[in-house]
């Protein structure tokens, strides 16, 4: 396995150059000038040309990005335009609990949601709680989390005069509150995901259900919640956990829109002050850095089939 685990983190490196290719010329084909967007339609021309070589800006594209790649190589993910001495990397870890408390709602949440949902739905096939749970799980494929937010947000205020809380605490000064701030975001995020899973519990349980072994298990008199939850749900948890890992990369893209509807000062809400600032340097870093959380969840996923299924090795 260590071999194994090895080789993937090597593969991580191609991977992260090309994210870091298409994040750092994508961001120099908008439009418009940096150094006069950044210091104001005002900045005298003497200004404007101070800052381009003072941020490195008069050299070639292909200087600027091998002396970004470099410093990523020594875990250095440049400063913020923002101001003097502000590093991306420092910013990034402060906002970073934020994000990664969203992210375990909304992944708490469809799970809660999309287990009980599959099993109920495979083992009761084509009845009332079959039918009802797959629409369910179309409707959260099909209505954006975005929608999904703004409609958790705006129609309690309509209807109740109540509105989720928008001031921001930490986890530290009042665990209570803040894990309030995180119900609603997380519920219309981890929807989408919600689901996706049901949907292939659902299928990947039913064809497992069939399967000689769990007819010989129920022949043997092994009751029928053991027969589900012992022998079938183990075999049919490996391609339901690829989806999860695989939406991992969903979830943390969807914070971007959730952040910014429910205030929360996370990397989603960072990334779009930074992108409307044109802030090169800190979205660079805040793509890179969810770019490797991404494979490295990955990573975890892969390596808990050969607890699922003995039979799988490594090598």
């Amino acid at each position: 396995m260590t071999r194994y685990v090895v080789q993937r983190l090597f593969m991580v490196i191609p991977v992260l150059l090309g994210v870091t290719l298409v994040t750092f010329f994508a961001m120099r084909v908008i439009p418009g000038d940096l150094a006069q967007a950044t210091l104001g339609e005002n900045a005298t021309p003497e200004a404007v040309a101070a800052f381009r070589e003072e941020h490195g800006l008069d050299d070639p594209l292909v200087v600027q990005y091998l002396r970004w790649v470099g410093g990523l190589a020594r875990f250095d993910l440049g400063d913020s335009f923002r101001g003097a001495d502000q590093p991306v990397l420092d910013e990034v870890l402060r906002r970073l609990p934020v994000t990664f408390e969203l992210a375990l709602f909304a992944l708490f949440f469809s799970l809660i949601i999309s287990f009980p949902a599959g099993i109920i739905s495979a083992v009761k096939q084509d009845s009332l709680a079959d039918y009802s749970a797959r629409i369910i799980s179309m409707f959260g494929l099909a209505v954006p989390s975005f929608v999904m937010g703004s409609l958790m947000f705006t129609l309690p205020a309509i209807w109740w005069g109540w509105i989720p809380p928008i001031r921001y605490t930490g986890f530290t000064d009042n665990p209570i509150d803040n894990m309030a701030l995180f119900v609603l975001p997380g519920l219309a995020l981890g929807a989408g995901l919600a689901g996706s899973v049901t949907r292939m519990i659902r299928s990947q349980l039913l064809e497992v259900l069939r399967q000689d072994y769990i007819r010989t298990a129920r022949a043997k008199g092994v009751a029928g919640h053991l027969v589900v939850y012992r022998h079938a749900m183990r075999n049919a948890l490996i391609p339901v956990l690829t989806v999860i890992g695989l939406q991992v990369g969903v979830l943390l893209g969807g914070t971007i829109i959730i952040e910014s509807i429910f205030t929360l000062p996370g990397l989603g809400r960072l990334m779009i002050e930074s992108v409307s600032l044109r802030d090169y340097p800190m979205v660079q870093g805040i793509v890179v850095f969810l770019a490797f959380a991404y494979v490295v969840v990955n990573l975890l996923v892969d390596l808990t089939y050969a607890w699922l299924d003995p039979r799988i090795r490594y090598s």
